[in-house]
């Protein structure tokens, strides 16, 4: 791993309450690539990549988690979601401890399981207090998370990664920034609706992305998912049991595989299903899980589509919502000089949501958006889209997408406003090594 400096990024959103972080030291730092080798192998990339800069949720991983996350998947080359995931799973194994019964009662405890109570960091030791009858307040590996009635967090901590001259990130120039939701995002609990009973097993359920346009993220997923299991059962299990884990592809928006994983878990009497990744994949799925009465938490949705939407009280996330993300990464192009932005996002939940909060962000803090360009997920060409925003004549362009981001790139460096010739921005959805990767590759 590389030893990391980090720099210090200052920012303040009036009602967001932005605090910057900086990121140093060689054992909690975020590396985005699991070894030394994952750069070298890249050393012969044209580097068209380098200075590119994007945010997404992201704190600083301790090297002892990283480490434990590589023993459940030796393979792994980053760690984006990873967190989030365990902490998914967790909060629902503590809200089974709490309710002492794994049907749809626990649903009730999952928000108060992360607030308003005495801190504790580890299943074990929340597990232990909820046994002496207290309540816990779980601050997890992800942040303190702190649950709004409706199933999200209020606090989240954002990475913001940028590529080198190899085409992938560099670890080094990682920063962070703290971030909290405005007050009026805290609202009252959502009532559960259901009786779903329990069988005595905690049975957890996933629809993460093994194929499709976010497969990139099912690694440090799967790996968080394991490894949340794995502790849980060495500290005893749940209701005296063994947490049985189900893994399974959510595919993307562009087929059914989600549909088909849910049937099949829902068969299997799962009591949560972890995921999906893709906010327009769980999109197409909520209403199934939560019509059976059990709970849906994802680890990386942000679109703000699911923050009121009619989930009978069984849908969460550890992944903030875009409001969030939105201010974040404003912030850090308005930081970089900016004030005459592009945006260019996918037409699904995800991508006009972020590119909404962005401009709205943008503008309010003085900067002008001279061109939306909301572009069809499965398109394969963009040149009438860069074209466009070539001739807008922006200084920055910021682009919301999942893998089909490489593309995007690639047309804008053919026309000469890639990154080396302009400030080029990203997000969750395509800040990883997969994009320097796939860009290499053509792809």
């Amino acid at each position: 791993m590389q030893k990391k400096t980090g720099r210090r990024v200052a920012a303040l959103i009036v009602g967001l309450g932005l605090v910057a972080a900086s990121c140093g030291g060689d054992d909690s730092s975020t590396d985005t690539t699991a070894a030394s080798d994952t750069t070298a192998a890249a050393s012969t990339s044209n580097g068209e990549l380098e200075g590119m800069k994007g945010t997404t949720p992201l704190v600083e991983l301790s090297q002892e988690f990283k480490d434990r996350l590589l023993e459940v998947d030796p393979a792994l080359t980053d760690y984006s979601y990873a967190a989030e995931t365990y902490d998914s799973v967790t909060v629902i194994a503590l809200a089974v401890e709490k309710a002492q019964d794994d049907g749809i009662a626990y649903a009730s405890e999952i928000n108060g399981i992360t607030r308003d109570g005495e801190k504790c960091t580890d299943f074990a030791s929340c597990a232990a207090l909820i046994k002496e009858g207290k309540d816990v307040d779980y601050d997890g590996v992800s942040g303190p998370l702190e649950f709004s009635g409706n199933g999200e967090p209020l606090k989240a901590s954002y990475g913001v990664l940028q590529f080198g001259a190899d085409n992938r990130l560099d670890d080094s120039k990682t920063t962070y920034i703290e971030a909290a939701a405005p007050a009026d995002a805290d609202v009252a609990p959502v009532a559960v609706e259901g009786d779903r009973k329990g069988d005595g097993t905690l049975t957890i359920g996933s629809i993460l992305p093994q194929t499709g346009s976010l497969a990139f993220l099912g690694p440090p997923e799967f790996a968080g998912f394991d490894l949340a299991i794995k502790d849980i059962n060495a500290a005893g299990g749940v209701l005296g049991k063994d947490v049985v884990g189900i893994k399974g592809d959510s595919g993307d928006a562009t087929t059914d595989t989600a549909s088909k994983t849910v049937d099949a878990q829902l068969s299997q009497n799962v009591d949560a299903i972890i995921g999906a990744a893709s906010s327009g994949v769980s999109l197409t799925v909520i209403d199934k899980i939560t019509a059976a009465g059990v709970v849906q938490f994802s680890p990386a949705n942000t679109s703000k589509k699911l923050s009121d939407y009619a989930d009978k009280g069984l849908y969460f996330r550890s992944a903030p919502s875009d409001i969030v993300q939105g201010a974040v990464l404003a912030e850090v192009i308005k930081g970089d000089g900016a004030s005459n932005v592009a945006i260019i996002a996918r037409n699904d939940a995800y991508g006009t949501g972020l590119a909404e909060d962005l401009a709205k962000n943008l503008e309010a803090g003085g900067a002008k958006v001279v061109v939306t360009k909301i572009y069809d997920e499965k398109a394969t060409a963009f040149d009438a889209e860069v074209d466009e925003i070539k001739a807008a004549g922006p200084d920055a362009v910021a682009i919301i997408g999942f893998d089909e981001t490489s593309k995007i790139l690639a047309t804008m460096v053919e026309k000469g406003v890639g990154p080396k010739a302009i400030k080029v921005y990203g997000c969750d959805g395509n800040m990883g090594n997969a994009l320097g990767e796939n860009f290499d590759a053509g792809n």
